[in-house]
């Protein structure tokens, strides 16, 4: 199987409580195991990381400004790029390749587990998909029964 994503630096977006801090919102909660190294190493690969929370205002701040304390500075905070304004028009889902969160299906992995999938032993960056066909099925029933039920695609 091919791996879906290259070598080249990826968007990460990662969760805040239950995945970098246990889920003591809106306090925060102690560091989960190898979050911070592992969040570093990534950034030392030259992956982008996003802030994705639920938070927002002092809580939000609060999150940023541990993470900053723990040597963790994110491409952005909330928003797929740091200029990003908010627009109510816009789709507030972000543009990311990668979402670590502990609300996965299944849960949260691990940080071990994360770095092991991401970056295993001898290979720069091997991301494989379970289903690789899940980002490419748009175009996968053009002529189908689907287009027949539906009509255009």
């Amino acid at each position: 199987m091919q791996p879906f994503l290259s070598a080249e630096s990826k968007v990460i977006a990662v969760d805040f409580d239950g995945t970098i801090v246990e889920h003591k919102f809106p306090a925060i909660g102690k560091e989960m195991l190898f979050a911070f190294s592992t969040l570093k190493a990534l950034q030392q690969k030259g992956h982008k990381l996003i802030l994705w929370t639920f938070r927002a205002g002092s809580t939000l701040n609060d999150a940023v400004e541990f993470c900053k304390k723990n040597g963790i500075e994110f491409y952005a905070v909330n928003k797929n790029y740091p200029e990003e304004v908010y627009d109510e028009n816009i789709s507030r889902k972000i543009n990311a390749d990668i979402f670590i969160d502990d609300r996965n299906v299944g849960g949260f992995l691990g940080w071990s587990e994360i770095w092991q999938t991401l970056h295993p032993e001898g290979e720069d960056f091997l991301h494989q998909l379970r289903n690789s066909e899940a980002h490419h099925n748009y175009n996968k029933y053009e002529g189908s029964i689907f287009k027949k039920l539906f009509g255009k695609k």
